[in-house]
């Protein structure tokens, strides 16, 4: 069953709600959704009419109509150095490295379980045994070892990893997130985060109604990239061939794999820039920003 944009949101308020909350009233739901009383009301109509809610209440059909939204794994992308973090990464991956005494992993990985995605694949390379130690507070991750990771950029990773794309999120593991309600159970459609900013020497994109129309190393009255994205099933299963036609190019391992959508095949998909702030995400690049979080490496 398809649902509408309007519908979706709704069904996923309604499904966020347990039965010992109070009925919400359609303000409610306006304010929750940031939809307009009129939009919530015509789609309350829809919904109850296909059976998916009853007294604005999700019903079992409404909880199957969801169910092609559900996120069905995440990915991690880990197989980096972490060059600019040296020399805390000469002895530790980048993914692992404690700010306040929590593991930067820790901060997506603790996102993703509390909304119970339960495959969880991490994609592993430098240093990739110390991984290990994830697997005692999550028994469940899954590592794929990249044999290359020193020979190529992290599209290799993405090569690694090109069939598990589907219905998931991929997560770049060196994000330290503060915002956890940005990992949610279930998503649209495709997209990537980005903080709208009207200037950035980073990663960015310029967007065209809502999605993604290029991708470039500095903008203005753009969205600042952050690598945290979900695919949906039919994005999922394009991927695992553009990504292996880019990687095979001359020049195709030093490529992002970011840019096999977002360039290579931009025309090829619709990609939502998902808008988040500033205070949600802590990219850490260099040990000096590291220093500035966490007192107790400036000895």
């Amino acid at each position: 069953m398809e649902l509408s944009r309007t519908q979706f949101n709704i069904l996923v308020y309604f499904e966020s709600i347990s039965d010992r909350e109070q009925i919400p009233t359609q303000r409610d739901i306006a304010k929750k959704t940031g939809l307009s009383i009129g939009t919530v009301n015509k789609t309350l109509v829809q919904l109850s009419d296909k059976k998916l809610i009853n007294q604005n209440r999700i019903t079992s059909t409404g909880l199957q109509g969801l169910e092609p939204y559900r996120v069905k794994r995440a990915v991690f992308i880990a197989a980096g150095f972490g060059s600019r973090l040296v020399p805390i990464t000469l002895n530790t991956p980048k993914p692992l490295v404690r700010v306040k005494g929590v593991r930067i992993i820790d901060t997506l990985l603790d996102a993703v379980r509390a909304v119970g995605i339960s495959e969880i694949i991490i994609v592993r390379g430098y240093l990739g045994e110390q991984f290990d130690q994830l697997l005692y507070k999550y028994p469940t991750v899954a590592f794929l070892e990249n044999p290359v990771y020193n020979e190529a950029n992290n599209i290799s990773s993405a090569m690694c990893v090109r069939y598990q794309l589907q219905n998931a999120y991929v997560l770049e593991s060196d994000l330290f997130l503060k915002n956890p309600r940005l990992i949610t159970k279930y998503q649209y459609t495709s997209n990537y985060l980005g903080v709208p900013t009207a200037r950035t020497d980073d990663w960015c994109f310029e967007t065209k109604d809502g999605n993604i129309s290029k991708l470039r190393v500095g903008g203005t009255n753009c969205h600042h990239m952050f690598g945290i994205s979900y695919w949906n099933a039919h994005d999922g299963a394009k991927l695992a061939e553009h990504i292996k036609q880019v990687y095979e190019m001359p020049g195709g391992k030093e490529r992002y794999w970011d840019q096999v959508a977002l360039e290579y095949f931009i025309k090829e998909y619709n990609v939502e820039v998902r808008e988040c702030a500033f205070d949600d995400i802590i990219e850490i690049d260099t040990f000096s920003e590291l220093k500035r979080l966490d007192e107790t490496y400036r000895v």
